[in-house]
C-alpha cells in the first residue's frame, strides 16, 4: 500500500512539474512581447522571492546550513540565474524556440555521459529516439531558424549550466526551500547587473503582470520544488529526460488553449519523444529502475502521454481537426 502510494505521489509530481514546465514557454513569449529579457527575469526573481519569504519565516530559516552556502549559491547562478539569462538571451538573439529546444535535448545524453562510465546501450538508444522525434516536431522553426552566432553561443552556454548545475542540485542533501531564497537571491542580483548593459525596458499592462505571476509563483517557486524534489529522489538522467516532454506539452497546450493544430509530421515527433522516454526510464525485468519511485513515475507518465498522441495523431488524420497550422514553437 505504501509503495502504491508512493508511486501515484510520483506520477502526480512528474505530471505536474511537466505541464508547468511546459506552459512556462507560451507565458514567457507573453511577457517578452511586453518587456526586455531582464525586465522579466528581474520582476520573475522578485515575485519568487517575495513568494518565499512567508516560508522562510514559517520555518525560521532564511540560508542554507553553513559549510553550503559557496556551493549553493553556485549553483543557483548554474541552474537559475545564469541558465534563464543565457535561454533568454539565445532567443534574443535571433535563436527559434525550436532550435534552442533541440539544443537542450542534448542534456539527457551529455548527462548520461558524464554520470555513467558504462553507457547502457538501452537508455542511450531512447534518449537518441526522443531526440530526434524532437527534431521532428520542430522541424518548421530548424528550417526557419537563422545560424545566428551570438545566438548559438548562448544556447549552447545555457546547455552547459544546465546540466551541471542539475549535477551540483543533485549532491545537495537539503531541503529545496532551504537553497531557493539564497539561489534566487544571486540570480536576481546576476540580473541586475547585467541590466544596464542588456536593456531594461517593460510596459505595465495584463501581458506583463499575468506573464510574471505565473512565472513567478507557479515556475520559479512550485515548478522549480518539484524538480529539485524529482533530483534528490530520482536518478538524473531519467528526470533530465522529463524535459524532452517539455515541448510536446507545450504543442498539446497551443492547440487545446490558441487551436492551433500540428501537422502530422509533428504528432509523429510527439510519439517518438515519449516513446524514447519510455524506453529510456523503463524498469528492468530484475528491479525497478535504479530502484527508484520516480523512475516508474516518468515512464508511466510518459506512456500516457504517448496513448494521447497516438489518439491525437488517428484523428488528425481522420480530419476530424480543422484549423490552421502553427508554427513550431
Amino acid at each position: 500500500m505504501h509503495v502504491r502510494y508512493s508511486l501515484l505521489a510520483s506520477q502526480a509530481t512528474t505530471a505536474l512539474f511537466v505541464l508547468l514546465w511546459g506552459s512556462a514557454a507560451i507565458f514567457t513569449r507573453w511577457g517578452l512581447d511586453n518587456a526586455s529579457p531582464m525586465a522579466l527575469l528581474v520582476f520573475r526573481f522578485l515575485v519568487a522571492l517575495v513568494a518565499l519569504t512567508p516560508l522562510a519565516i514559517v520555518r525560521r530559516r532564511w540560508l542554507p546550513a553553513p559549510g553550503t552556502r559557496l556551493q549553493t549559491a553556485v549553483t543557483g547562478l548554474m541552474l537559475i540565474g545564469g541558465y534563464s539569462v543565457c535561454y533568454f538571451e539565445a532567443m534574443a538573439n535571433g535563436v527559434t524556440p525550436g532550435l534552442i529546444a533541440t539544443i537542450m535535448g542534448i542534456q539527457p545524453i551529455l548527462t548520461l555521459c558524464v554520470v555513467e562510465r558504462r553507457l547502457q546501450g538501452r537508455r542511450l538508444s531512447g534518449l537518441l529516439l526522443a531526440l530526434a522525434g524532437l527534431v521532428l516536431l520542430v522541424w518548421r522553426s530548424l528550417a526557419a531558424s537563422p545560424m545566428a552566432t551570438v545566438g548559438i553561443l548562448f544556447a549552447l552556454a545555457a546547455l552547459l549550466l544546465m546540466t551541471f548545475g542539475a549535477l551540483w542540485q543533485k549532491r545537495s542533501r537539503q531541503a529545496p526551500a532551504d537553497v531557493l531564497p539564497l539561489q534566487y537571491a544571486v540570480s536576481l542580483g546576476l540580473c541586475l547587473l547585467i541590466a544596464p548593459i542588456s536593456g531594461f525596458q517593460f510596459t505595465v499592462n495584463a501581458g506583463l503582470i499575468i506573464p510574471v505571476l505565473f512565472l513567478g509563483l507557479l515556475i520559479s517557486v512550485v515548478a522549480q520544488l518539484l524538480l529539485y524534489r524529482l533530483l534528490s529522489a530520482g536518478n538524473i538522467v531519467n528526470v533530465t529526460s522529463l524535459f524532452y516532454l517539455v515541448p510536446a506539452i507545450t504543442a498539446l497546450l497551443d492547440y487545446l488553449l490558441l487551436g492551433n493544430r500540428l501537422p502530422a509530421a509533428a504528432m509523429i515527433g510527439m510519439m517518438a519523444i515519449v516513446a524514447g522516454s519510455c524506453w529510456c526510464s523503463a524498469p528492468r525485468r530484475s528491479a525497478p529502475a535504479d530502484g527508484e519511485p520516480g523512475a516508474a513515475a516518468s515512464g508511466s507518465f510518459s506512456c500516457h502521454l504517448f496513448y494521447a498522441c497516438s489518439r491525437q495523431l488517428i484523428l488528425t488524420s481522420k480530419g476530424k481537426y480543422h484549423g490552421q497550422h502553427a508554427d513550431d514553437f
